[in-house]
């Protein structure tokens, strides 16, 4: 798939500093993403349908509950909840007019991933969530934007070359963009400079917590902080590319 390239924004990003420029643009796009479902979106019927459709996950549901539109997004689960009902009755129906599996046959559904039984389909049901969906293209597209840049404009590669690198999540992500869309050397040069980043910067952030930590000693304690103080909350981001709570 080819994606649209977006250089500004990444630009913009990188030049932040931030212990991974694409977890701050995921950040910025998914508050855009919440509220714009809160907003104007509500009473689309496009939007409407995608939504009755694909829902929300727990998360973007946890998200949007305190933001100011409640009434909005009463609105959507409201509809939401009504097509989740009559879906899941009919497969709750097909549940109790079917017999029990034998036991054989009962373990190979659990070892089976493509297995349709009537749990596995109730699952599936409320297993999607349209933000997600929508963050996930949006991120892929940062990232082959990233993978572009530098490939393609060497004051973009200095600056990412020079930076705090990626999490790890993330750098999985660009190195899914970089196999799409590099070949040869310049391949072998990108995959070269991104394992270099990331040793260096996942090697000062473990320095930095283990600081952290010893600063609880009552020895080190008019020690001074150094980059240390959030080591913590920059450490989980690095592993895991999320906000961390």
């Amino acid at each position: 798939m080819r994606y649209q390239l977006d250089t500004i924004p990444v630009w913009d990003a990188c030049k932040l500093g931030s212990e991974c420029p694409l977890c701050t643009l995921r950040a910025r796009n998914e508050d855009a993403y919440a509220d714009g479902f809160l907003g104007d979106s509500v009473m689309d019927p496009a939007t409407r349908v995608l939504v009755n459709e694909r829902g929300f996950c727990n998360r973007h549901f946890a998200m949007m509950l305190p933001m100011k539109n409640r009434l909005g997004l009463a609105l959507n689960t409201h509809t939401y909840l009504k097509n989740v009902m009559a879906d899941a009755q009919k497969i709750l129906d097909e549940a109790a007019k079917s017999d029990a599996p034998s036991l054989l046959s009962g373990l190979r559904r659990l070892s089976d991933s493509t297995e349709t039984s009537p749990a596995t389909k109730l699952r599936a049901r409320v297993g999607n969530c349209i933000l997600c969906e929508r963050l996930d293209f949006t991120m892929r597209r940062y990232a082959y934007t990233l993978v572009h840049l530098w490939q393609n404009d060497l004051d973009f590669r200095k600056l990412f070359n020079d930076s705090k690198g990626l999490c790890l999540p993330d750098t999985a992500l660009v190195m899914e963009m970089a196999d799409a869309a590099i070949r040869g050397s310049k391949r072998r040069e990108f995959f070269s400079a991104l394992a270099t980043l990331q040793k260096e910067n996942l090697s000062r952030i473990e320095q930095e917590l283990e600081w952290f930590t010893l600063k609880f000693d009552y020895r080190n304690r008019d020690k001074p902080w150094g980059e240390s103080r959030d080591a913590l909350e920059r450490a989980i981001g690095k592993l895991s590319g999320d906000r961390p709570v």
